[in-house]
């Protein structure tokens, strides 16, 4: 059986849209940023997207420590909107759709993740994605406008 549950999350920057679009929709410029990875490398694009990774995360669960690498897909990237599809077996997506509006002198970011995973896997994916996305979130958003990461605001 499988499960799948959303969480989301707002980020405010002063930075122009097209620096936005471009480091949330170049998976390989968040290395350095995302808590978990560890590597990324470019693959030829898949049948629909418009980029495609391989990414290799580092997890933990007690005291082990285990490499696992899945697929991201670059679905769409546009001016106000950025869709990602994440895949690794057995059977867990981590779908990213991210919202970009100007709001005042600022530019909101609104993210939605969604995660489907089998029952026995989702809590441990859950709690693993919930965390290290918020702490992406605050490096993205330090980044694009070179603040401290102060602009979060999870919902």
């Amino acid at each position: 059986m499988v499960r799948r549950e959303s969480f989301s999350y707002t980020m405010r920057a002063r930075c122009s849209r097209a620096d936005a679009v471009a480091l949330l929709s170049d998976l390989a410029r968040q290395e350095e940023l995302h808590p978990l990875i560890v590597r990324v490398r470019r693959l030829p694009a898949r049948p629909g997207a418009l980029a495609s990774y391989a990414i290799t995360d580092r997890l933990e669960l007690g005291p082990l420590r285990f490499p696992i690498t899945y697929q991201a897909d670059v679905l769409v990237a546009g001016d106000d909107e950025i869709v990602t599809v994440a895949r690794q077996q057995p059977g867990t997506t981590v779908r990213n759709h991210t919202r970009i509006r100007e709001e005042g002198d600022l530019l909101r970011i609104d993210v939605e993740i969604t995660l489907a995973a089998p029952a026995p896997l989702f809590g441990y994916a859950f709690r693993q994605a919930r965390a290290a996305h918020l702490g992406l979130a605050a490096r993205l958003g330090a980044v694009l406008d070179g603040r401290a990461d102060d602009g979060l605001a999870a919902d």
